[in-house]
């Protein structure tokens, strides 16, 4: 018998939501600081805590995707995929001493403003669209998850849903800005914990416990950790969740808006490092909770698949199904998992189009203005930039529901653009002989060859080229009206036919074929035109790591400058370009800066002189 929610499960449904969006109205109208300055919308005024950054980062990189495709995962193809926790560890020691330094020394808005202070105008401008593609493929990915699961537990048509689920994202983003986001995104992760540790606590207790759970699933051909084939067409080994999603996961850490822009909002680099692990830590923990419950799943329906019964038509919906089989009867149970779903996806929606917000206005908007523009105008343009982008976002979502499974699909269509980002950033932190034409270069073939690599496969796969072999299953416990019990599955990944050789590669090696690509491009562009002297490229656009290795900085090198707002004055840059250190003791009474412009109509010059009055101690 099919089990729907109640009304208890709807009110806790109900005021989740409800939360989220008061908490865009308070940040919007009732807040000591309101959301009209760009500072405030994308950077929250650096003012904000580790511990509620640290909440929003787990949840933007926790989206549905995970809370329901991991325990899919375990469940059809076992358990090897786990092994990618090992290698979150790895990025975050990377990001902290490699990547972050550099970031946070620039004090930039915008990630792909790097671009630009370390190469040029255009190479910012190819940055940003790409990160543009990546976030327009993987947002309505996040959307399409509680849809989906919303209609397995309720039985509402997932298209009438998905409006639901955008307009309250859309609302509290667009209203609240940064702040709004990361403290939505605080109580998201608290509920993200609650709905699936109770979930996997309550099955683990009516199977008998720990210990019986991993009985079925290794009798299930379930449990694998070490596959040691080198084979890198085979879907997942130990080598392509470590090591190839050791790329995938350090593009989406050290170079990705959402991570940058949350980094900065803190106010020193020591909190952001300590944030960055804080954040490791809740990662590895919630998708080892997800792991483990696809586990629960397949313990609990060993002898009785719903895919193969019919129950379910896709094994994205094994988890809602589980739920509302063993958990429905619980009051109020799933309507907390559901919760806990749908707070995964509005996190990562809402992080999505905040980041996306910032890099159109910075990278896209502002530069094309010759005229300042005022913060009141830049906080209007940007909430239309939320409102339109969340909009399209929702109209894709009818594309994603051919795609295969969640995390195939969200992985190899990041791994796209993935590859390009990490490539251009990784070129200019490390290597600064490549100039802007290699930089551009590397980045157009890399997205091309591996757009062209992951459009391939989803097609092949919709074609029936390339087929996904699970593990076995059995319908031998149904009822006796139910099928005969499936034949064990081949123990081979891809179909060993005559399709071409990178479709059959593993989706995981995306990300570090597309860096490879943009970096061996940019070397050789660089070199067969003119390449830098790397003792005119600046220190601070150089990661930590590489100077010690560097010749002498030239003594002309001039230091970088993110472009400011043209109404604006900068304080402390205004004492850098006059080569006084803003912490020192000469600036310690500085008693007055005052800039006075004088017109010279004969010529139409403008001169602005600078008059500081210091005082030494």
């Amino acid at each position: 018998m099919t089990v729907y929610f109640g009304w208890l499960d709807y009110i806790v449904f109900g005021a989740m939501l409800l939360s989220s969006a008061l908490i865009g109205v308070y940040f919007a109208f009732f807040a000591a600081k309101k959301q009209n300055t760009t500072a405030e919308y994308l950077m929250g005024g650096k003012t904000m805590g580790m511990f509620p950054i640290s909440m929003s980062l787990i949840a933007s990189y926790i989206s549905g995707i995970s809370l329901l495709g991991l325990p899919a995962e375990m469940y059809t193809y076992g358990t090897q995929l786990w092994a990618i926790v090992l290698s979150e560890w790895l990025v975050s020691l990377t990001v902290a001493a490699v990547y972050l330094p550099v970031f946070y020394n620039l004090h930039i808005t915008s990630a792909y403003e790097y671009l630009r202070l370390r190469f040029n105008q255009k190479v910012r401008l190819l940055g940003s669209i790409i990160f543009i593609i990546k976030m327009m493929l993987y947002i309505p990915i996040v959307i399409y998850v509680p849809a989906l699961a919303f209609s397995q537990v309720t039985g509402i048509n997932m298209h009438m849903i998905t409006p639901i689920v955008c307009i309250v994202c859309i609302f509290y983003t667009t209203l609240g800005g940064l702040k709004a986001v990361v403290w939505t995104d605080t109580l998201q992760t608290g509920l993200m914990f609650l709905g699936v540790v109770f979930v996997l606590a309550y099955g683990t207790w009516r199977l008998g416990g720990v210990q019986q759970v991993f009985r079925i699933n290794e009798e299930g051909q379930r449990l694998e950790f070490f596959n040691m084939d080198l084979d890198p067409t085979i879907r997942h080994t130990f080598w392509t969740t470590v090591f190839g999603n050791y790329f995938s996961w350090l593009a989406s850490c050290s170079v990705n808006q959402a991570m940058v822009q949350r980094c900065l909002a803190l106010s020193s680099l020591r909190r952001a490092r300590i944030t960055i692990f804080i954040m490791a830590a809740g990662i590895f923990t919630i998708v080892s909770l997800c792991c483990y419950t696809g586990l629960v799943i397949y313990a609990t329906f060993a002898s009785c698949d719903p895919l193969a019964t019919g129950a379910i038509r896709k094994s994205d919906q094994l988890l809602p199904y589980f739920v509302m089989s063993m958990a429905g009867p619980v009051p109020a149970l799933p309507g907390l998992f559901m919760s806990g779903v749908f707070s995964a996806a509005l996190s990562s929606m809402s992080t999505g189009l905040n980041s996306l917000c910032g890099v159109i206005f910075e990278d896209l908007i502002r530069p094309a203005y010759k005229s300042p523009i005022s913060e009141r105008a830049a906080s209007f343009i940007m909430k239309i930039i939320v409102v339109l982008v969340g909009g399209a976002c929702a109209a894709l979502v009818f594309l994603v529901e051919h795609l295969g499974a969640l995390v195939q699909a969200g992985k190899s269509l990041a791994g796209i653009t993935a590859g390009s980002l990490l490539g251009m950033f990784s070129m200019g932190l490390f290597l600064p002989w490549v100039n802007s034409a290699g930089a551009m270069a590397g980045g157009v073939a890399s997205t091309l060859l591996v757009g062209w690599m992951s459009l391939g496969t989803q097609a092949a796969m919709a074609r029936g080229q390339l087929f996904l072999a699970p593990k076995p299953s059995s319908v031998a416990g149904c009822p006796a009206n139910a099928s005969a019990p499936l034949l064990a599955a081949a123990r081979t990944d891809f179909d060993r036919s005559a399709t071409f050789f990178l479709y059959r590669l593993s989706y995981l090696y995306y990300t570090l074929v597309g860096t490879a690509v943009c970096v061996a491009t940019g070397l050789l562009v660089s070199w067969c035109t003119t390449p830098n002297d790397p003792a005119m490229v600046h220190r601070d656009l150089l990661t930590p790591v590489v100077h010690r290795w560097l010749p002498a900085q030239h003594a002309h090198c001039s230091r970088p400058r993110p472009a400011q707002p043209a109404h604006t004055t900068d304080y402390c840059a205004s004492l850098d370009r006059l080569h006084i250190d803003p912490s020192g003791d000469v600036c310690t009474k500085i008693i007055a800066l005052s800039f006075h412009v004088l017109t010279l109509r004969n010529v139409g010059v403008k001169l602005q002189y600078s008059f500081i009055d210091k005082s030494v101690r």
